[in-house]
């Protein structure tokens, strides 16, 4: 995968300095053989690591167990929603990720939503799913893949910005709330939250100043000679106005509400009885949580399912339930897209000349 990846940024250089490398031949050859040869290999990772995840079977019993059980046509119902949950979540990040490639090609909504799906089967072996950028730039033509990768990078900012500030808000909430209440999380004690709590709020102002000045930046870094000479892979993000930047946050915004929607509604359907309040605030902190914590998505779920018990723990003992809503949001948002996507790639075509 790595190869052809390589070959296809080769190939945007080449013809940014109008030096074509690949022939007619080869680029029908690459058409006709990539997409293929990165639906079998997708695959079969997504496929090979799940098996290996022992938590993904445990968890798997307990969800097919709850759909088994009397209520089975409530948690069926419910699901059918979380499912249309997802899709609206990915499909705000379609509509993003169109309007700031919007600057470089117009795309189809159904093109971005299918390089959203795409990316995130790539996402899936990195850390934090930071390449998922190499899915989605695959959707667009040739010349205009490098240039994309810093656009992506703006969303990526915005999406990290607003998990960020919404997680430490909840965070003092539950410094405020429930601690106070005797409770406690397991090796944390209330000295360091303070510490963790001090620390966030001034470099989440200076992340929220650092994305609001991008194109500022932007320019700085320009004028780095060795940056120069490939500045044509950033100028989009200098021309990106504070309108579009403020435009593009609050769709982040949007999507992270749905998030935390989807992660109440099954924490509800599996009996994790709380007000909603407070599982929405638990909800904010284990996004905070995963967002400063590297982890690979394959294997998060283990570590999501012990953040989940610790943070959940505090407000129910019902950790059969917690359990079930953090497999079936790992299932759902993560799994199911990147199975959708490495399909995807069966029909993707590399160069249109």
């Amino acid at each position: 995968m790595e190869v052809f990846f390589i070959l296809i940024l080769i190939a945007d250089i080449c013809k940014e300095l109008n030096q074509p490398i690949l022939s007619r031949k080869l680029k029908i050859f690459l058409n006709y053989f990539v997409g293929p040869t990165l639906f079998v290999w997708l695959s079969f990772s997504i496929y090979h690591q799940i098996k290996q995840q022992g938590d993904v079977q445990q968890s798997w019993h307990l969800i097919k167990a709850a759909f088994l059980g009397p209520s089975a046509w409530k948690i069926g119902k419910i699901g059918g929603m979380v499912m249309l949950l997802m899709l609206l979540n990915w499909g705000i990040e379609a509509y993003k990720w169109q309007l700031l490639v919007s600057r470089l090609q117009k795309i189809s909504f159904l093109r971005a939503f299918s390089a959203i799906f795409s990316g995130q089967a790539f996402a899936l072996n990195t850390i934090n799913r930071a390449g998922d950028f190499v899915g989605r730039v695959l959707y667009l033509e040739e010349g205009n893949r490098l240039r994309a990768v810093a656009l992506s990078l703006v969303g990526s900012i915005s999406q990290l910005l607003v998990t960020f500030a919404v997680g430490i808000f909840a965070l003092v909430g539950l410094r405020s709330h429930l601690l106070q209440k005797g409770n406690m999380l397991q090796g944390l004690s209330e000295f360091w939250l303070d510490g963790l709590i001090i620390g966030l709020i001034p470099g989440i102002l200076c992340f929220a100043l650092f994305y609001f000045k991008l194109p500022l930046f932007t320019k700085l870094v320009e004028k780095i000679p060795f940056v120069h000479r490939f500045r044509y892979l950033i100028e989009k993000v200098e021309a990106l106005s504070k309108k579009e930047l403020t435009r593009i946050l609050l769709l982040s915004f949007i999507r992270y509400l749905v998030f935390v929607v989807q992660y109440v509604v099954l924490l509800e359907v599996f009996g994790v009885a709380a007000s909603m309040l407070d599982l929405a605030m638990m909800v904010a902190v284990l996004f905070l949580v995963m967002a400063m914590v590297p982890t690979i998505a394959l294997a998060e779920l283990g570590f999501r399912g012990k953040i989940s018990l610790q943070l959940f723990g505090l407000l129910s003992v019902n950790t059969v339930g917690i359990i079930s809503a953090a497999a079936g949001i790992w299932i759902i948002n993560l799994i199911l897209p990147a199975v959708f996507g490495s399909i995807l790639m069966v029909g993707l075509r590399l160069f249109k000349r």
